[in-house]
């Protein structure tokens, strides 16, 4: 939408609306940092959950469950 457009609609609204629309676009710029805001979580790094997962020795071996359809 144009500038010069919503300009003209504001200036068409009674004050006490304007007051409103700016209420809301204070909320919008609000939402909009929110958004940018970054997580401070840290990223986990490549090997940081070894050891706490183990591969059994039997794990390409076929299940029981399936050996009717085998």
């Amino acid at each position: 939408m144009d500038s010069l457009l919503l300009y003209k609609k504001l200036n068409h609204l009674p004050d006490a609306m304007k007051i409103q629309v700016v209420d809301f676009i204070e909320f919008l710029e609000q939402k909009a940092k929110k958004g940018k805001k970054k997580d401070n979580k840290p990223l986990p790094k490549f090997g940081s959950a070894k050891g706490m997962f183990v591969m059994r020795d039997d794990f390409d071996e076929p299940l029981e469950d399936f050996k009717d359809y085998m």
